[in-house]
């Protein structure tokens, strides 16, 4: 049976933005030059007070290999516990967004027995995949927001076609996104652009004004009741991937950001120094100086990024290492550890009965098991996080990725 759409107010809203980008571009046609009009995000009625925003990525991917389905999000107690998803991940690709993977998302049937509501998906309803599945989740849970994550690790590429012309962008996102067969699914769009003037999988040479740029049409196309977010590098060293684009510039645009505060350390260094990957605090014999998180919360700080607007990125997998013999951190190594999907991760559900924390280190925790060394975060250990969020004024907390935590939802209660 298919989802009926959401209450008419969401027709509303998206005319109100449409005639909201109509008004700025009138002001843009009127001045000199080409920049986009735009103007600072202003935080909607309906979005979670700073502080208390938890905010979960959910892969497109799930429904293959790892069978992790929106149901599980229900199942788990976790959706009780989000404010908001981050469906991962959109394509960008000449110069737009695009879909990533389109069977999963609006296409694959599913049984009653992997359906939130128990009903399953006929051969000739409009929507199914993903997306309706995500629709049945919002109404059994009506505050929950639904966000459009573009780009990632392997998509970033796309991004620098993009910057060459932002408002072009952003109305093919906005089109995609807003799309009539799931407009009701989704409540604004984040950017994971892995990473704007520097190098991730790809290199990008846009320059430091990029970024602003991009968000900024962004905002202006999506307007003020959309959200508008972007994940962000965690490289706080001096002339690291920060310093390379103009976050503070941009942070007027969002609502908010998700600083990578994980993948410090892990064996793409394979010999080691074993290290936590992801390091609360400094600590004697930390590989690099100024990778961990909260060296990269006071960089932004610093820089004039509201903590409001700032949440702290939690890990639910480890990075491991084999060929150990020290049990402490900084031991060498001859390789990653094998993982389920690939090696040198795992997921926290499987590393917490295959090889449980045997001592903690810089707020996180650290485990040896024969031969193996892996860092990951515990409940205990995210309490520690929570209390630092806490101190700091952080408007939250966000994690990569649902699958990783138990089936009863360990981890993101201990967040809650």
């Amino acid at each position: 049976m298919h989802v009926p759409h959401l209450p008419r107010a969401r027709s509303l809203r998206a005319l109100f933005s449409a005639l909201c980008s109509v008004a700025l571009g009138a002001g843009l046609l009127a001045g000199a030059g080409t920049a986009t009009a735009t103007t600072p995000a202003q935080t909607p009625a309906t979005q979670a007070a700073a502080g208390s925003k938890v905010v979960g990525y959910f892969t497109e991917w799930g429904t293959y290999d790892r069978k992790y389905y929106v149901k599980n999000v229900e199942t788990s107690g976790s959706a009780a516990e989000l404010t908001h998803i981050n469906y991962a991940f959109g394509n960008v690709t000449g110069g737009k967004c695009a879909m990533g993977d389109a069977y999963a998302a609006t296409d694959r049937a599913y049984t009653a027995a992997e359906s939130v509501d128990g009903t399953a998906d006929t051969w000739d309803q409009p929507l199914r995949g993903n997306f309706n599945q995500l629709l049945k989740l919002k109404q059994k849970h009506p505050d929950l927001k639904i966000l459009w994550s573009f780009g990632g690790w392997t998509w970033s590429g796309g991004f620098t076609e993009a910057a060459k012309d932002p408002a072009a962008f952003a109305q093919s996102c906005y089109d995609l996104v807003e799309n009539s067969k799931w407009a009701d699914v989704f409540d604004g769009i984040d950017i994971d652009w892995e990473y704007p003037n520097s190098c991730g999988l790809s290199c990008d040479e846009s320059g430091r004004e990029a970024f602003p740029k991009l968000m900024g049409a962004l905002r202006a196309k999506f307007g003020q009741d959309y959200l508008v977010t972007a994940a962000i590098t965690a490289d706080a060293t001096a002339g690291g991937k920060i310093d390379a684009a103009d976050y503070a510039g941009a942070a007027q645009y969002v609502d908010w950001y998700n600083p990578m505060t994980y993948d410090f350390f892990g064996a793409w260094d394979t010999t080691g120094p074993t290290a936590p990957h992801s390091p609360l605090t400094s600590y004697s014999g930390i590989p690099k100086a100024d990778y961990h998180s909260s060296a990269t919360i006071a960089k932004l700080k610093g820089l004039g990024v509201p903590a409001s607007k700032l949440l702290l990125g939690i890990g639910f997998y480890g990075r491991g290492w084999t060929g150990v013999t020290q049990s402490e951190p900084g031991g060498t190594a001859t390789g990653p550890a094998k993982g389920t999907y690939e090696n040198g991760i795992e997921d926290y559900k499987v590393l917490k009965q295959s090889c449980p924390a045997t001592g903690t280190v810089a707020g996180t925790a650290y485990a040896k098991c024969g031969s193996d060394w892996w860092s990951y975060d515990t409940p205990q250990t995210i309490a520690t996080k929570m209390s630092y969020k806490n101190e700091q004024g952080l408007g939250g907390t966000f994690f990569w990725e649902l699958s990783g935590d138990t089936g009863d939802g360990e981890l993101i209660k201990a967040i809650d």
